[in-house]
């Protein structure tokens, strides 16, 4: 099945606490652009996110206001933060790391809070019948074109907000794999751990499949010349 892909850039979630923190007492975000999940929308208002080793600068806000702030980023962005945030679903927080947010108003130190967003799948309640899957299932997505790869341990969150079926990665994975938002994918089931081989060889061109039988040929050669040193070797010793 294909699927649509939203790439996800650094964003932040704020609390109504931190909000006012930020940007003063009362103060309410503008929202700028309705995101493909109907209830949440980007916002004007930006912050800028400090670490030890560097900032990043006009990061956008998600709005509307959560219970508990989070601040998303990915592997680059936490290099130049200099942190070492968890891979984690949004909203699995605790123990995760911590981040200094500075709005125009004031700043904010999470003492947790800082993740990098694990890659998932926004599934409507259909699409999940349909396939067989349930909240919280693992998938593979396989990714056609001239940077062609798989990506496994796809988290499926099944809801009845969402409107359509979506993998949401983030830009270092949209970079490597050469992909961007509207782009489409295709989805393979394998809750069950096992992959049906046939299905994922057929999403190949014929180069690609070329290129897998030369690596695998490859690996065979080298073991089996692993295989005959070994032979060799206790053929000395017991000589």
């Amino acid at each position: 099945m294909l699927i649509s892909i939203g790439v996800s850039a650094r964003h932040v979630h704020l609390t109504d606490e931190h909000v006012a923190a930020l940007f003063g007492e009362g103060y309410t975000l503008t929202p700028k652009r309705q995101l493909s999940i109907p209830t949440q929308y980007v916002c004007e208002e930006r912050v800028q996110l400090c670490g030890p080793k560097g900032v990043l600068d006009k990061v956008a806000i998600i709005g509307p206001t959560r219970p508990q702030s989070q601040v998303e980023v990915t592997a680059t962005d936490s290099v130049k933060l200099g942190l070492q945030p968890p891979i984690r679903l949004s909203g699995d927080l605790e123990g995760s790391e911590a981040i200094r947010i500075i709005g125009p108003k004031g700043e904010v130190h999470l003492q947790e809070g800082l993740i990098i967003a694990m890659r998932h799948i926004h599934m409507t309640v259909d699409d999940a019948e349909e396939l067989g899957f349930s909240h919280k299932d693992y998938a593979i997505v396989v990714v056609p074109g001239p940077r062609s790869l798989v990506f496994d341990h796809v988290v499926v969150r099944v809801s009845s907000e969402n409107t359509h079926t979506e993998l949401h990665i983030d830009t270092d994975e949209a970079n490597t794999s050469a992909l961007k938002s509207g782009d489409s994918v295709n989805i393979l089931r394998i809750n069950d751990k096992k992959i049906r081989l046939e299905r994922l060889i057929a999403m190949f061109d014929e180069r690609q499949l070329r290129m897998i039988e030369s690596c695998v040929a490859h690996i065979v050669e080298e073991e089996r010349r692993k295989v005959s040193e070994m032979e060799n070797m206790l053929a000395l010793l017991r000589g």
